[in-house]
């Protein structure tokens, strides 16, 4: 079983090459870069077209996904150099309180360097491709 990031006690470091979205009030500690969108789809819905999507990226290695709690953990290698980078996903309903599987589904994704201080924005650039790619499949 993987071990995956804890979204709700997650700290950022102070340096610029981190990126992070996610649903308002999920991290108690870090603040999004940005809101994630809302899916019509149901969380395994939305799971399996990630899985897909994931599956696709040959520079993306070491995927670890977990079907029932809606889970993908991932090294990304950049292009030129092949530093790796760090992603962790977690979608969740889009309004938990209203329970009628109907709300949508959203979800977080935290992709960071594990080198270096500053990333060109490579992880960024990442996590909006990925977002593109969700909103068009």
């Amino acid at each position: 079983m993987a071990d995956y990031l804890d979204f709700i006690r997650l700290e950022r470091p102070s340096s610029p090459n981190t990126y992070l979205i996610a649903p308002d009030g999920l991290c108690q500690s870090a603040s999004p870069d940005a809101a994630p969108p809302v899916f019509e789809k149901s969380e395994r819905g939305l799971f399996s077209t990630l899985a897909e999507l994931i599956a696709q990226e040959r520079r993306w290695i070491d995927v670890q996904a977990d079907p029932e709690q809606y889970r993908f953990k991932f090294v990304a290698k950049t292009p030129l150099l092949g530093f790796k980078d760090d992603v962790d996903i977690m979608i969740l309903p889009a309004n938990p309180e209203a329970n009628d599987g109907e709300s949508g589904t959203t979800l977080a994704i935290y992709s960071r360097s594990r080198v270096g201080h500053s990333d060109l924005g490579a992880n960024r650039k990442r996590v909006t491709a990925l977002l593109e790619k969700l909103t068009t499949k």
